[in-house]
């Protein structure tokens, strides 16, 4: 019985792992440049570690570049599998796909982005502190 409780909970932090990874990208990649401050500020709202210490620093220059670029970045989460787990973190790779649109309403061809996200928890939150591309 114990061992199925044990099961049953590890089952339930995967998902709930997988889910902020899914939803940490999502932030991290939709980008309107018509709300770049409030775009920038929801990355730093969900990262932690030094993932967030390094995007924080450069919070303004992004914002900036979001502002000049005029473009809006819609993503889609394609998939996302646990790769590992421990009682207070996880990686989990996600496939995701990202269509950018200029100011002018011109689409650029889909990118489809394979990443490697730690996701980490942070005063009861799950939260991204990692995000590396994958090849």
């Amino acid at each position: 019985m114990m061992q199925h409780r044990v099961a049953v909970e590890q089952r339930h932090r995967a998902v709930e792992f997988t889910a902020a990874a899914k939803q940490g990208i999502v932030t991290l990649m939709a980008m309107d440049f018509t709300k770049a401050k409030e775009d920038v500020q929801q990355i730093i709202d969900h990262t932690t570690g030094d993932f967030r210490a390094e995007f924080k620093q450069r919070a303004n220059d992004f914002t900036a570049a979001l502002e000049q670029s005029k473009v809006i970045t819609s993503v889609e989460v394609n998939i996302a599998a646990l790769q590992s787990m421990t009682a207070d973190s996880a990686v989990v790779l996600v496939a995701a796909t990202s269509r950018v649109t200029n100011s002018d309403g011109a689409q650029k061809e889909p990118r489809v982005w394979r990443l490697r996200v730690t996701v980490a928890s942070d005063a009861g939150q799950l939260k991204m502190s990692k995000v590396e591309f994958v090849l």
